[in-house]
């Protein structure tokens, strides 16, 4: 009987091993294997995406490019005036102001926030150690259906009105394809400040050997607010240098 009990133990133990929860560095090394490979995503010096984005029942195009150097910009066209968003040249980030129609630059707190994420081109789990963030895999949640992997990740404090903040998000990775469905995230700057930020990925595609969600769509608090689905992604595009540039005034003489 005493044997028996020992074999029953042993099976059991022997069962459960396959069974166990995998750890947050095993998820991520997944997830790069199965979207192209690590050396490949370390080798990215810049994208180029076309897409649409649909908001409040109106739809336009958009162009977002993204450069390894830190160097970004959101940019379209709307009643036939181009708007830009996001850019940053590597030390000044600005935006189209939408009443005026002229650029205007981030104060202090708001460009220096942006700066610490422009080091996480392509992905903020890439060397995320060496960066000084955390991962922990929390467990499993369901999110719209799909059972995932819940990871935290912690990176760099933000600044909030003069006062440091952790900068926390929670990544949901599918648990059959190891890709990321979902991330949640406090909002920490302009009308939405404060509120809980949830962008959904979905219909993952190839591009230049990599795979990326061709769909994303944000939600604050729970409200859609847009949705934006690429058309084209183009692997380190060719880059007009002065695209990034702060637009100063020119003052006509009389």
């Amino acid at each position: 009987m005493k044997t028996l009990k020992i074999l029953t133990t042993l099976l059991f133990f022997a069962l459960a091993i396959p069974t166990q929860a995998q750890t947050a560095d095993e998820i991520l090394t997944n997830y790069f294997e199965n979207t192209g490979g690590l050396d490949n995503w370390k080798a990215l010096e810049g994208l180029k995406i076309d897409g649409k984005v649909s908001q409040q029942g109106m739809e336009f195009p958009i162009n977002v490019l993204q450069l390894k150097d830190g160097r970004q910009m959101s940019s379209f066209v709307f009643q036939g005036k181009e708007i830009k968003q996001g850019v940053y040249d590597g030390e000044t980030l600005w935006n189209t102001n939408f009443m005026t129609m002229k650029a205007e630059k981030a104060d202090a707190e708001q460009t220096a926030n942006f700066k610490l994420n422009t080091n996480d081109f392509p992905d903020a789990f890439i060397d995320y150690a060496a960066k000084g963030y955390t991962v922990e895999l929390i467990g499993k949640e369901t999110i719209d259906g799909t059972e995932t992997f819940k990871i935290k990740l912690v990176k760099e404090p933000v600044t909030v009105d003069g006062v440091e903040k952790d900068d926390v998000s929670f990544y949901y990775f599918d648990t059959e394809n190891f890709v990321p469905i979902a991330v949640e995230s406090e909002i920490t700057s302009g009308q939405g400040k404060g509120q809980m930020s949830k962008t959904t990925m979905s219909d993952y595609q190839e591009a230049g050997g990599l795979y990326f969600a061709y769909s994303t769509t944000q939600y604050v608090n729970g409200n859609l607010i847009w949705t934006m689905s690429m058309d084209n992604i183009e692997i380190n595009p060719a880059v007009d240098e002065g695209a990034f540039a702060f637009p100063e005034e020119i003052t006509e003489e009389k």
